[in-house]
């Protein structure tokens, strides 16, 4: 092609073409005031619904306990791995929990999730 082009950055500006409009950002204001909506939920007391199937756990295994029940609920369906990453275990700290807590009735297998799946069984 034998071109003798100039590559540098000043001559290869695009100019005149950019939209210079100015976008309005303003906020606008919102009426907060029209009525206050409950927005707590019911608190599930955890320790009375499984005293007596959690009577011989650790402490460490119920604050476990508390935090899967907190982020899973009744409806939320999890697995080993999901345990490993929210309580930060190993592979085989949380298939010792989940084994516990099957053993203890307080959580059940699910099926059509795929294998290994379980949630917390409503007492």
């Amino acid at each position: 092609m034998n071109e003798k082009n100039e590559l540098h950055n000043r001559s290869l500006h695009i100019s005149g073409l950019w939209n210079e409009e100015k976008v309005d950002i303003e906020p606008k204001e919102v009426n907060i005031d029209t009525g206050k909506v409950d927005i707590q939920e019911e608190k599930v007391d955890i320790e009375r619904m499984f005293s007596e199937k959690t009577k011989d756990f650790s402490v460490k295994t119920m604050i476990h306990i508390h935090r899967l029940f907190k982020e899973y609920g009744y409806e939320e369906v999890f697995g080993r791995s999901t345990i490993m990453e929210l309580l930060e275990l190993k592979a085989s700290g949380a298939s010792k929990l989940i084994s516990n807590l099957v053993q203890a009735d307080i959580i059940q297998p699910v099926s059509g999730y795929g294998k290994g799946r379980y949630k917390f069984k409503k007492q």
